[in-house]
């Protein structure tokens, strides 16, 4: 009996389990709407996750012929439902709409390059910026919140290999901060403390470790998270409240087509050198 019970947590927290982190995102809302409202409101939270979710069926039906795995298309509506803010009804159905429809249209070689939810939030915030602002809700003085969602954030995200991801970035965010404290003067506490809000957390546990959309090797992920990081920095210093968002649009991209450039040359390279070895 134990032994089942051991093994079903084993298959629960594993990397096959693609409803753990559509659990996780829900518990980070719900901790984060119990203690501190971070919702616009449930109904328009609602509204991205069903138009995500709808965009999806069609599409991947229209394209792939074939019914999808929703477990992607949730977690997109649910970080648009909690990362926008605004008074209307439609920026949320828009957002995720983009987000969904973003991950069928800009490809390169079958993979696509941006976060989908990420990609969509820095569309709407170029198109749409008097419609729509972003979550700037921090945990407040209350810590228990914080602890929850860290502890099982990096819990699960250890489980499914990303959590060097997640710890590179941070620490990176956290030396960073020391040096815009040199530069702007503000205390170092004050730069350290965006990083403890609910914006940071679906940031640093679900865009940044997005399976489909990092580079592939271990040492490549968390150099991208590092300069996601510097570029954040950068933003930031030019007075960007949205700062993580543009950072991982700008270096995200270009790493993955770096990422993908270096993975079709290495069949070329194999080749060439089994010539030189086994000549005919």
């Amino acid at each position: 009996m134990i032994s089942q019970a051991s093994a079903a947590v084993e298959r629960f927290f594993s990397t096959e389990n693609r409803y753990l982190p559509p659990i996780f995102i829900t518990l980070i809302l719900l901790v984060g709407q119990v203690s501190f409202g971070v919702l616009e409101s449930f109904s328009r939270t609602l509204l991205a996750i069903g138009t995500a979710i709808v965009f999806e069926l069609v599409l991947t039906k229209l394209i792939y012929h074939k019914f999808p795995v929703l477990a992607s298309a949730y977690i997109t509506g649910i970080s648009v439902g909690i990362l926008i803010r605004s008074p209307e009804f439609w920026p949320y159905a828009l957002t995720s709409a983009i987000a969904i429809t973003s991950k069928y249209v800009i490809r390169w070689r079958g993979r696509h390059l941006w976060n989908p939810s990420n990609f969509a939030i820095c569309a709407m915030l170029l198109i749409a910026p008097e419609f729509i602002a972003t979550l700037s809700i921090q945990w407040g003085n209350t810590v228990w919140p914080m602890l929850v969602v860290w502890v099982l954030g990096a819990f699960i995200t250890w489980r499914v290999k990303r959590f060097h991801i997640t710890a590179t970035y941070v620490g990176s965010f956290i030396a960073l901060a020391g040096v815009r404290t040199l530069i702007t003067g503000h205390p170092f506490l004050a730069e350290v403390a965006p990083i403890t809000g609910p914006m940071y957390q679906l940031f640093i546990f679900f865009m940044i470790t997005d399976p489909k959309t990092t580079v592939k090797s271990k040492v490549g992920q968390c150099l991208v998270a590092f300069f996601v990081a510097v570029a954040e920095m950068m933003f930031r210093l030019a007075q960007n409240v949205d700062a993580p968002y543009f950072a991982l649009t700008v270096v995200g991209p270009v790493a993955m087509i770096l990422d993908i450039w270096m993975s079709s040359r290495k069949p070329v390279a194999a080749t060439a050198a089994a010539a030189v070895a086994f000549p005919k």
